[in-house]
C-alpha cells in the first residue's frame, strides 16, 4: 500500500503542476459551475411556485438534495471524468498495452492516474448549498450525522466510479462508447431532484437499475437527521456490490483485448 500511496502523490503532483499553468481556467470553471448551479435553481424553483412540491420535500430540504449533486459532479470532475474518458483513448490507440505492462493495477493506474483541480469550485458551491438548506430547515446535524453523510458522499461516489468504470471497459469490445457514456450522465441528473419526486416506476427504475437515489437522496437525508438504517445499509451493500462488479468486469475485459502489438 505504502508504494501505491507513493505513486498516487507522485500522479497527482505532476498533474496539478501542469493544470496550474493555467490559472484562468479556475475563474472559467467557477463562473460556468455558478451558471449551471443557478439554472438548475431557476428549474427546481418552479416546482414550489406551482404549488406542486417535490415528494413531500420543502424547498430547503430540496437544496440539500441540489447540493449534494453538485458536490458529486464535482468530484466527477476532478477524478472520474480526467481518467475514465481517456480508457477508450487507449484502446483506441493501443497505449493501453503500456498500462498493462507497468508494475502496478492497471485499474488503480487508469483510475487515478491524473488529477483535474476544475471541479473544485462545484465541490465548495454544492457545500455551501447543501449548508445553506441544512440551516433553513432547522436542521442541526450531531457528529454522527456528519460522518453519516459524508460516508453516504463517499459511497455515493464509488457507485458512480463503478458505473462510469463498467461503461469505460466496453470500449474494449465497442470501442466508442461515448454515447453510452452520455446517456449515463442524463440519468445521473435526476439525482438534482429528492427520489420521492418520481413517479413509482422512475423511483424502482433508480434505485435498482441506475441507483441514482444512494448518489444524493441517502446522503441529503442523513444530513438532515433523519437516516433510515434500512437505506443506509442497502448504500453500503450496493457500493460493496458496484465496486466488486467493476474490479471483476475489468477482468473479463481483458480476457478479449487484442494488444496493439499482436
Amino acid at each position: 500500500m505504502g508504494r501505491y500511496w507513493r505513486t498516487l502523490r507522485s500522479f497527482w503532483g505532476a498533474a496539478l503542476a501542469a493544470e496550474l499553468e493555467y490559472q484562468i481556467n479556475l475563474l472559467i470553471e467557477l463562473l460556468a459551475t455558478g451558471g449551471n448551479l443557478a439554472g438548475s435553481l431557476f428549474v427546481l424553483s418552479l416546482f414550489f411556485r406551482s404549488g406542486h412540491g417535490l415528494g413531500g420535500w420543502s424547498w430547503e430540504a430540496a437544496l440539500v438534495v441540489l447540493g449534494m449533486y453538485t458536490v458529486l459532479d464535482g468530484i466527477a470532475s476532478t477524478l472520474l471524468q480526467p481518467n475514465l474518458s481517456t480508457i477508450v483513448g487507449h484502446v483506441q490507440n493501443g497505449s493501453l498495452d503500456y498500462v498493462l505492462l507497468k508494475p502496478i493495477d492497471s485499474q488503480f493506474w487508469l483510475s487515478l492516474r491524473t488529477v483535474s483541480p476544475w471541479g473544485l469550485p462545484g465541490i465548495v458551491l454544492g457545500v455551501v448549498l447543501m449548508v445553506v438548506g441544512a440551516v433553513r430547515t432547522g436542521a442541526t446535524p450531531s457528529l454522527q450525522d456528519l460522518l453519516l453523510t459524508g460516508l453516504m458522499l463517499i459511497c455515493g461516489s464509488l457507485i458512480l466510479y463503478s458505473l462510469w468504470f463498467i461503461l469505460a471497459a466496453t470500449s474494449i469490445w465497442f470501442v466508442k462508447v461515448w454515447n453510452a457514456t452520455e446517456v449515463l450522465r442524463s440519468f445521473l441528473a435526476a439525482g438534482r431532484y429528492p427520489i420521492s419526486a418520481y413517479p413509482i416506476g422512475l423511483r424502482l427504475f433508480f434505485t435498482v437499475v441506475v441507483p441514482v437515489a444512494f448518489l444524493t437522496t441517502v446522503p441529503a437525508e442523513a444530513l438532515l437527521g433523519r437516516a433510515n438504517l434500512s437505506w443506509l445499509t442497502a448504500s453500503g451493500v450496493v457500493t460493496i456490490l458496484s465496486l466488486m462488479a467493476s474490479r471483476w468486469f475489468w477482468k473479463y475485459a481483458l480476457r478479449f483485448y487484442t494488444s496493439a502489438s499482436s
